[in-house]
């Protein structure tokens, strides 16, 4: 995971065009066909991959969507965590009377995905670990599938190369793509960015953001489990599999920054380490990092994202520019020479409402399309892992040309979990 040699600092900010030309080096996308027409009271049926925690609640929202919907198809690599969700979706008010799942469309295995696209479905929930994104959404693109895949998409630059090459067919063709980053979608951060992109604060010289928290779920490993099921089962401790933390999670916060800025950083230099959280059920990934993000404005983002017990914690974004700030500290404020203001309306739940958003602009024919924001804020959070784990200054071309990583098989054969980054080695 260590980056080429540093680059010079690029003088401009890659452009979409730029991410085209490198996505060349991966294979073309065949046109395909693309989507049916959807009109207002058709029914969308959804196929959901990923039945874990986060997919099941995220077909749920998909399915409490205005208009008739139903979960027709469902894929997983483990039958049990099939099972379960599909038992509790039947148990869930507001959408077990949309949930049309026979036996023959529940899949297991790695490449189930691949059935649930071939069953007919409209829209797809990809909500699987994060290092099989890539290629289930650019399948999905191939048959002309909507689609709401979870954040990150990707962890490392082989799989943002993949995503951005299919979020530009997936334009084409006019498909739908939303992406987990719901900040996009929750009023009081929408009213905030308005007011910051109209001046409120005046230049935004720096940034401060933050994800730390204690520590997280790991599932103990059985005799009978190999070194994949066993790495899948806690896909949180892998970098192959989740990215890290900074990638998983504080992909939020990195996000948000981006957006409020309108830019993506051009490179990264940080720290971090395995402090605390060294038992091997926890894999190889760090427990903490702390990384300067800079822009081609030179300004800075400071970060710091960390999963120990018994720290303080903080989840928040901070704004500062020539005229004020903005933080999301506790509510949406901004205290401004220009004049303070604090989030007072109605809230929402971010997380239905980017379903909803998703669904209702693909009965309207104007499907929105989420997957270059998601992209680039992925590789932000690669760029600031693969900084932390070499100790070096990571540009945003280094990122972006980073191999694939996990293995090619998931076979039963053995996965040793790869070491532990050290910094300067």
């Amino acid at each position: 995971m260590a980056p080429h040699s540093p680059d010079a600092l690029p003088t401009r900010l890659p452009t979409r065009r730029d991410f085209v030309a490198t996505a060349a080096a991966t294979a073309v996308l065949p046109a395909l066909g693309g989507p049916r027409a959807i009109g207002r009271d058709d029914l969308i049926r959804v196929g959901l991959v990923g039945c874990g925690g986060r997919g099941s609640g995220a077909v749920a929202q998909a399915l409490r969507t205005q208009g008739p919907v139903q979960l027709v198809a469902m894929a997983d690599a483990f039958t049990n965590r099939l099972e379960g969700s599909h038992q509790n979706l039947l148990k869930t008010d507001k959408v077990s009377e949309r949930v049309n799942v026979e036996a023959d469309k529940r899949f297991v295995g790695v490449d189930a995905f691949e059935k649930v696209l071939e069953s007919g479905v409209d829209l797809v929930i990809l909500a699987t670990p994060p290092h099989f994104r890539p290629a289930q959404f650019k399948a999905a693109v191939e048959r002309g599938v909507h689609v709401f895949m979870e954040k990150p998409v990707a962890v490392d630059g082989h799989g943002v190369r993949m995503v951005l090459e299919a979020a530009e067919v997936a334009k084409q063709k006019g498909l739908g793509v939303g992406v987990g980053l719901q900040r996009h979608h929750q009023t009081s951060y929408r009213e905030m960015m308005q007011r910051v992109h109209a001046g409120a604060i005046g230049d935004i010289v720096a940034a401060r953001a933050y994800w730390n928290m204690g520590s997280l779920w790991s599932v103990e490993r059985t005799p009978e489990m190999t070194d994949i099921e066993w790495q899948m089962r806690n896909w949180l401790y892998f970098a192959w599999l989740s990215g890290d933390h900074i990638v998983e999670q504080h992909i939020h916060n990195i996000d948000v920054i981006n957006w409020a800025k309108r830019a993506y950083p051009v490179r990264a230099s940080g720290l971090g380490g395995r402090q605390v959280r060294t038992e091997a059920r926890f894999g190889h990934i760090f427990d903490h990092h702390a990384v300067n993000f800079e822009y081609a404005d030179d300004t800075f983002l400071f970060s710091q994202c960390r999963q120990i017990d018994g720290c303080s914690n903080a989840v928040s974004e901070h704004l500062i520019g020539t005229a004020g700030r903005a933080d999301t500290a506790s509510g949406c404020k901004i205290k401004s020479k220009n004049g303070d203001w604090e989030f007072e309306g109605e809230g929402n739940d971010p997380y239905q409402t980017e379903h909803d958003d998703l669904v209702s602009s693909i009965r309207a024919g104007k499907p929105i399309n989420e997957a270059e924001n998601g992209a680039k804020s992925t590789l932000s959070a690669v760029m600031g892992r693969m900084a932390t784990y070499s100790g070096k200054m990571v540009t945003w071309a280094q990122a972006m040309e980073s191999p694939r990583l996990g293995p090619t098989d998931y076979g039963t054969g053995p996965y040793p979990v790869p070491p532990v980054a050290m910094p300067g080695r």
